[in-house]
């Protein structure tokens, strides 16, 4: 709470206006050193960002190592030739030793766009998309530097997103290469919350995977080819994805039993949705307004979305999804496509571009909170609970489950729900115990465990899978 008091609209407008004053962030434009000097381009958009995360630090005590991604992506598909991209963040380490190896990280990607996606010098302010997600991810930096969490906490910027998601394909594999215990990715873009006639300010859309593009190794999001607008987001989808691989026998196992057991909508980054939907947004629904914030009247909430992105589209979240890891996209409630991927200009009344004045910094600080809030509550949770099974050796009117004790955990909690609920329903405390029987069915009833600490903090919830 004290850290979502200290999230500020006037801040986030001010990150925003920054990101526009450098013109057009185009991944292939121009980044010399001169276009630096002059503050011009997404060269001298990723140094000002550098230079706030260091700031940032600085105001910590040298809590957050800022670090730079740099890397030569190979020309293909929007990339005309090869060009160095650079992913900028900030890691603050978690304080419990044994904590701080669980990792969970906020984005947002810092280049934007033209309506001619190889165009470099028609101007493309990108304050919605995405100067918006970036300032999220600052000013969660920002605030949450502030505090001490158990775990780590990743405050990521990336570039190449509209290119076809290079930067963020590159830190996800990066990411899984090191073998980093990676458990939750907020990717925000498009939070700006438009503020044309039609937007919501009452709610923020969260999407996340059902079935986990991992296993189907084939990490592409647009199976027919649209027309349109949809088509840029379809060139960008084949540009990023590799070309499909034979399911592996492990992988097609895993995709058999999500069918025969229907756990179609319990993936990780599904759990990580209903987390967001039930541990964060009470703060923004009750204890924001008493807190004396700004919110819409009735209170803010995240919505889930059961799809993997807007239909037919994707976005940095896809990157981390494609290695295995929880990763869902929070992005305004209604787009105005007007302001979204035009050159500014006025058509027949009509006013297009993605520039500052369409943003409700308002909604975009509420936004900030949902990540802030979601950070917080992760990074001083216990670790989830791991190798949760559910026993079908028996035909029998009661479910088992166990599990092996979970690092931080003072006890465990059961949740279920009916199988045609999208949320968790119904839970049971059931101590500091790695196995319990509930006198129930399991056949119309979904089950999930999580770790409980001695202040309340919850883990995601894990999904037990069959054992006989």
């Amino acid at each position: 709470a004290a850290a979502m008091r200290e999230v500020s609209a006037k801040h986030i407008q001010a990150t925003i206006e920054k990101l526009v004053s450098f013109g057009t962030r185009l991944t292939i434009g121009p980044a010399d050193q001169a276009q630096v000097d002059a503050g011009h381009g997404i060269g001298a958009a990723r140094a000002w960002i550098k230079s706030e995360f260091e700031r940032y630090s600085q105001a910590c005590g040298g809590c957050l190592e800022v670090k730079e991604d740099r890397f030569i992506q190979p020309a293909g598909g929007r990339i005309k030739e090869p060009v160095e991209l650079v992913n900028v963040y900030a890691v603050m380490k978690g304080t419990d030793p044994e904590a701080a190896k669980r990792m969970y990280l906020v984005t947002g990607h810092y280049d934007s766009r033209a309506s001619n996606v190889m165009d470099a010098n028609t101007p493309a302010p990108g304050a919605n998309d995405d100067g918006s997600g970036t300032a999220v991810s600052l000013e969660c930096a920002r605030v949450l530097s502030q505090h001490k969490f158990p775990a780590t906490i990743i405050f990521l910027t990336v570039a190449g997103e509209e290119q076809g998601l290079d930067g963020s394909k590159h830190f996800a594999e990066m990411a899984q290469k090191e073998g980093w215990e990676l458990l939750g990715v907020l990717n925000n873009d498009i939070v700006g919350g438009d503020n044309t006639p039609g937007q919501n300010t009452h709610r923020v859309r969260v999407f996340s995977e059902g079935i986990p593009l991992v296993l189907t190794n084939a990490p592409g999001f647009v199976a027919s080819t649209p027309t349109g607008s949809a088509a840029g987001d379809a060139q960008q989808a084949a540009a990023s994805r590799p070309a499909p691989k034979p399911i592996p026998g492990e992988d097609a196992a895993k995709l058999r039993s999500i069918r025969q057991y229907g756990e179609e909508n319990d993936s990780t980054s599904r759990q990580l949705a209903r987390f967001i939907h039930e541990e964060a947004a009470p703060y923004l629904q009750h204890r924001l307004s008493k807190a004396g914030m700004t919110v819409a009247a009735g209170g803010f909430e995240p919505v889930m979305e059961f799809r993997p992105d807007r239909f037919g589209r994707g976005g940095d979240h896809t990157s981390f999804n494609a290695e295995g890891f929880a990763a869902v996209r929070i992005t305004e409630w209604r787009e105005n496509y007007h302001h979204q991927h035009q050159n500014p200009r006025t058509e027949n009344g009509i006013e297009y571009g993605d520039l500052p004045k369409f943003v409700d910094f308002d909604y975009a600080a509420n936004v900030a909170r949902v990540n802030a809030a979601t950070l917080a509550l992760l990074a001083s949770a216990p670790a989830p609970p791991q190798n949760v099974k559910i026993e079908t050796g028996k035909q029998e009117n009661t479910t088992t489950l166990k599990w092996d004790a979970a690092q931080g955990a003072s006890g465990y909690e059961i949740v279920w729900r009916d199988t045609t609920s999208p949320d968790w329903e119904y839970g049971r405390k059931v101590g500091d115990v790695t196995t319990f029987t509930l006198q129930m069915s399991k056949d119309m009833s979904v089950f999930a465990v999580r770790a409980v600490d001695a202040r309340g903090h919850r883990s995601l919830a894990v999904i037990p899978q069959p054992e006989r």
